[in-house]
């Protein structure tokens, strides 16, 4: 290609680094460009959170009226800003190697409460003008107050430092771009399945003239296809959904293992809590109508829910649930007690690590009132032993994700073998973690709780039982038989081992966490 090619962007200092990272792709492969820089709607209107601007295409209609008019030959975008409909006449020629997707949540340091779900006080200002970041963070903490933040990625994080929010919500790929210092608040990183990103969050697209196949050509060396295939899956289920950048919808797809995961969260408005589904398929072919089907209004849901453990009136899983009339049975068929009074202190000695794989041994450890070595670092096997841990006001520096302990073991055998890991847990332990450390791994095991079985055991007539322990099993099935119009979600692979030694069928969640939990129910028709 023998012409200095104009890319069209905006002027902001993010999309001028996306420009510029187009511009030096393309200089790797011989081909010239330069600059121009277009303003848009969204860059003119500042005072309007998104949902009260008219139309679509806020920050790109603009150029590609240029692309249309030639004069630009391509244009940078940030995908997820981009209609499901190209206008006649544009393709998207290229799309980027995808950034991480996840979310940060920025909190200035005197509103940290490490005892709080995502370590933000009660109460706290956000600052955020997406409908979808909205929901989501609602549904985690309706205490929160929600104020809408406009600007370019520099601005928003200035308007956090003057203190006219406790916290903003903002995407990790435009602060990882930009390399901002963020040394002076405390972040947490929402991964895409805590709160699901935009779809084509974390991608750059090139849009061209349909009419230019030399352009076409030379940009396929810039293309990322196995990014483009799970993009498809996302953006048809926007375009299913008629959205916008004003819709609560949530929708990440990716690639693990060999299968297709899709994680989706729909909300009518940002105030509302959303629905979330989860779904995997070994092709991507029909699986944005599975998930779009997730969400028919039509589709007949359990009536009642039995789930073996207490919940509070505000947990996720309770109002996730009740938002549709579903009845709720939640009670635990086991009781823990404690089979130690006094810690001895060799016990936690040189320990490097301790490992939690539940919330009653993080609940029960920190009742012996434990001398913690110094620099000593906490791993948990999941979400719920994570937060409990932050209850009692400390940080994992490892945190188990999936549902298959054999993997987690795998994970934290990566960052712990070869140390002294302290495993407080229940007296009949299944030791699934222990088993996946090298034997050089100094591991201790410390009983701090046993379970015991409730008796006399009412059986529960819910469309769906949710078992969340082997224990409650244990306890259900002592006495009663699952009705075979019934059907079972389990918390967990060692949870579902007991359906397995009865060969019974059940469904097992993608997180171990009430989160999780929800998605698996509502992936159940009756």
């Amino acid at each position: 290609m023998n012409r200095t090619l104009i890319i069209g962007t905006r002027g902001s200092d993010l999309a001028l680094w996306q420009a510029n990272f187009v511009k030096d792709r393309l200089a790797e492969i011989g081909i010239g460009a330069e600059l121009k820089i277009i303003k848009t709607q969204g860059d003119r209107i500042l005072n309007l959170s998104f949902d009260k601007l008219e139309g679509k295409g806020f920050f790109t209609k603009e150029l590609e009226e240029e692309l249309l008019a030639g004069t630009i030959d391509l244009a940078v975008h940030s995908h997820k800003d981009l209609p499901t409909e190209n206008p006649p006449g544009l393709i998207i020629a290229a799309v980027s190697e995808r950034e991480d997707p996840s979310e940060l949540l920025l909190i200035l340091k005197d509103c940290v409460d490490v005892r709080q779900k995502m370590s933000l006080k009660y109460g706290a200002l956000v600052g955020t003008s997406s409908n979808r970041r909205k929901a989501q963070l609602l549904a985690y903490r309706p205490d929160l107050e929600i104020k809408d933040l406009r600007g370019n990625v520099p601005t928003r994080i200035d308007k956090l430092r003057s203190e006219k929010y406790d916290a903003i919500m903002i995407a990790k790929a435009g602060v990882s771009r930009l390399n901002i210092d963020l040394s002076q608040f405390h972040v947490e990183v929402l991964t895409p399945a805590e709160l699901i990103p935009a779809p084509a969050q974390g991608v750059l697209a090139i849009q061209i003239r349909e009419n230019d196949p030399e352009l076409y050509n030379a940009l396929q060396r810039l293309h990322h296809p196995n990014v483009a295939e799970e993009l498809r899956v996302e953006r048809t289920v926007l375009k299913l959904f008629g959205g916008g950048c004003h819709l609560p919808l949530g929708c990440y797809c990716r690639k693990d293992d060999g299968l297709f995961q899709v994680f989706a969260s729909k909300a009518d408005k940002g105030e509302d809590f959303p629905d979330r589904a989860f779904l995997q398929a070994q092709t991507t072919e029909g699986l944005a109508e599975k998930v779009v089907s997730l969400f028919d209004k039509k589709r007949k849901l359990p009536q009642s829910v039995f789930i073996s453990r207490e919940l509070s009136e505000q947990s996720y899983f309770r109002r996730a649930l009740q938002k549709h009339g579903i009845r709720v049975d939640a009670r635990s068929l086991i009781r823990t007690v404690p089979v130690i009074t006094k810690l001895s202190p060799h016990v936690l000695q040189d320990a490097d690590w301790i490992f939690f794989s539940s919330k009653n041994a993080v609940e029960y450890f920190f009742q012996l009132n434990p001398v913690l070595p110094k620099d000593v670092k906490f791993g948990a096997v999941g979400a719920g032993s994570e937060e409990m841990l932050r209850l009692k006001g400390y940080f994992t520096s490892f945190t188990g994700d999936g549902i298959d302990t054999a993997d987690v073991a795998a994970e934290f055998a990566k960052v712990a073998n070869g140390k002294k890991v302290v495993f407080p847990g229940a007296e009949e332990s299944l030791r699934s973690v222990q088993k996946g450390m090298s034997a050089d791994t100094k591991i201790v095991d410390l009983s701090v709780y046993e379970t015991v079985l409730e008796e006399n055991i009412e059986a529960s007539g819910a469309d769906v039982l949710v078992f969340t322990s082997p224990s409650n099993v244990e306890a259900y099935f002592a006495d009663n038989l699952l009705d075979p119009w019934q059907k079972v979600v389990a918390i967990g692979k060692s949870t579902g081992s007991k359906f397995d030694e009865m060969g019974s069928k059940y469904i097992l969640p993608y997180s171990p966490d009430e989160v999780g939990l929800a998605e698996a129910v509502f992936g159940c028709t009756i």
